[in-house]
């Protein structure tokens, strides 16, 4: 559910480019692989310094719910393989197929909680089953 924790090999040093989706393509099959790695077409590009995770991938927030933090149309850096605790925020993906950007309230062995930002979208609870993976979003340009 945490991705890898040892950190892969690096990229090549300078710049890296990163396969780019909007949040509401990444619910739809075939975007990801059974491990949340990025997989299929469609996907654009972003550029920015190198990421030391060889499966860091970047998304467009759509949606309100990360305001005032993350706009809609900022783009987020996230990192498969970077620990993930308490209070950080990460990307979700929940067995519905829901993609979400969210901020760790909780985790427990059996439950799941996360929050929103913008105070106005309610907290959500998921059983850990109900959780496919959760990745730690450790960038984001705005």
């Amino acid at each position: 559910m945490n991705g890898a924790r040892a950190i892969p090999e690096a990229r090549a040093k300078g710049r890296s480019r990163l396969p780019l989706i909007g949040m509401a393509q990444a619910g739809a099959e075939g975007f990801f692989d059974d491990g949340g790695y990025p997989a299929g077409a469609g996907w654009d590009e972003v550029e920015l310094p190198t990421v030391a995770d060889v499966h860091a991938y970047a998304l467009s927030i759509s949606g309100e719910s990360m305001l005032p933090v993350y706009r809609p149309g900022d783009t987020i850096i996230v990192s498969p393989a970077a620990p993930v605790r308490q209070g950080d925020r990460v990307v979700v993906r929940t067995q519905d197929e829901a993609v979400m950007a969210k901020l760790l309230l909780r985790r427990t062995a059996g439950q799941i909680e996360l929050g929103s930002l913008n105070p106005d979208y309610p907290d959500l609870r998921f059983s850990a089953r109900a959780v496919l993976w959760m990745h730690r979003i450790v960038w984001a340009s705005q």
